[in-house]
């Protein structure tokens, strides 16, 4: 199947994730293309859509949000994934309990546009400079950690999960 990956990304940490989802899609035999959103202008010509975006404020960035919306008539009733990039793995303490909030509200921002097959928030990186002095400051005091959270593993096997449904999809089309 003709696979178009695209994402949103704010320092490079889901570009990252684009990539390694791409990557197993392409050994299971996909022809999978991987753009930046800012980079399509049209994105017909595509039999399944995986779209991710980095996450700030408990929201896409608005490039990603944008795909969305402007690309919702050839999106619809094609198979669609979707992927968030976020904080989770870099919460600890009082703030674990808000990470269960933010894939919700992820997605009650972007269901207008699409019904994904399914999303899947994923940690990203987390920089101090990322955050601003300040920010940084606050981030740390109430328990947030720096570093690399991306669970390269469960990407790999999310994306698997993916490509195992598009064998589905193949064969139910035979």
């Amino acid at each position: 199947m003709k696979v178009l990956v695209a994402y949103a990304t704010a320092a490079g940490s889901t570009v990252g994730v684009a990539t390694r989802i791409a990557a197993v899609l392409r050994t299971h035999g996909h022809v999978v293309a991987t753009y930046s959103v800012d980079e399509i202008t049209d994105a017909a010509g595509y039999d399944v859509y995986v779209v991710g975006s980095a996450v700030h404020d408990q929201a896409w960035l608005p490039s990603g949000a944008a795909f969305l919306s402007r690309e919702r008539r050839t999106l619809r009733g094609k198979p669609v994934w979707l992927f968030s990039v976020g904080l989770p793995g870099a919460l600890r303490g009082p703030l674990r309990k808000w990470a269960g909030l933010e894939e919700p509200a992820i997605l009650a921002h972007l269901r207008d546009d699409v019904t994904p097959v399914e999303h899947r928030l994923f940690s990203g990186v987390v920089r101090a400079e990322m955050l601003g002095k300040v920010g940084s400051l606050v981030f740390r005091a109430v328990g947030g950690r720096f570093g690399d959270f991306r669970d390269w593993q469960a990407i790999e096997q999310w994306a698997g999960a993916i490509a195992a449904a598009l064998a589905d999809i193949e064969t139910t089309a035979r």
